[in-house]
């Protein structure tokens, strides 16, 4: 497909922007644990030399480990569980009834 099209509407342009190298990073995160595998498939959708990638992920890899463990410390220092829910309230269509 071409850069510009012709619709009913008038001439059409689709911009394409290379992703950045964290958005490169953070896509190959997705896809596999390892490292040298990131930085392979960061490197390919790049397209810049691998070895400037791997330094990025190694980069990345040591902020994102810093901050993954969350620990929440009580009395003495002792850690705790903390557990979120989210409580859903079900409204139906007919509780909006009006006094007839």
């Amino acid at each position: 497909m071409s850069e510009d099209w012709n619709t009913k509407y008038g001439t059409r342009r689709v911009r394409r922007d290379p992703p950045t190298l964290e958005e490169a990073i953070f896509a190959a995160v997705g896809i596999t644990d390892d490292p040298q595998q990131q930085a392979e498939i960061a490197a390919s959708l790049m397209g810049l030399p691998y070895e400037e990638v791997l330094a990025e992920v190694k980069k990345t890899g040591r902020a994102v480990a810093r901050s993954a463990t969350r620990i929440i410390a009580g009395e003495q220092g002792a850690q705790r569980a903390v557990v979120v829910e989210r409580r859903v309230i079900r409204r139906f269509g007919n509780d909006k009834r009006t006094g007839t």
